[in-house]
């Protein structure tokens, strides 16, 4: 397995992962999440052309996409009470349901890890929805802690 940024080749199945991840979250959420995904191949062609928005797939021997990573670059630069560090925030994390247990998400975030030190990054976030506790565990396992805590009530009748 080797991790390479995303070429325009790995769209369709990039657009399959993010099918495969949308529907953790529309059967954990419904009421929030729709059945659909995140991005099309024409948003895909943009954030390729992105510097700030790489994306970084892990690859078979035979370079079939096994799953991928999205990161922004964020830096609050101005801001009245944030300081101007660099922030690797990373999007998304996907590895195809017949690869996952194979340590490709490990690899996908050490290959974003190694990165982000490589540009100065002063730090990684991400968020992680409640209705995954293994994604939770996953991340915690790579030594990463909360940050912050987003809180809600719903309003019914």
């Amino acid at each position: 397995m080797k991790i390479r940024r995303a070429q325009e080749k790995d769209i369709p199945k990039i657009l399959d992962l993010l099918i495969q991840v949308n529907l953790v979250h529309h059967l954990g959420r419904p009421d929030i999440f729709k059945q659909a995904t995140k991005y099309t191949a024409q948003d895909l062609r943009g954030i390729l052309a992105d510097p700030q928005r790489p994306i970084f797939v892990a690859a078979d021997d035979a370079d079939e996409v096994l799953g991928y990573g999205f990161c922004e670059c964020q830096q609050h630069v101005g801001d009245q009470m944030l300081t101007d560090i660099r922030t690797l925030y990373i999007d998304d994390i996907c590895v195809d349901e017949a690869a996952r247990g194979q340590h490709v998400g490990t690899a996908i975030f050490r290959a974003i890890k190694e990165y982000a030190k490589q540009e100065g990054f002063y730090n990684i976030t991400l968020n992680v929805w409640e209705l995954n506790p293994t994604a939770r565990r996953f991340y915690e396992s790579l030594g990463m802690i909360p940050l912050k805590t987003m809180m809600e009530t719903i309003i019914s009748d």
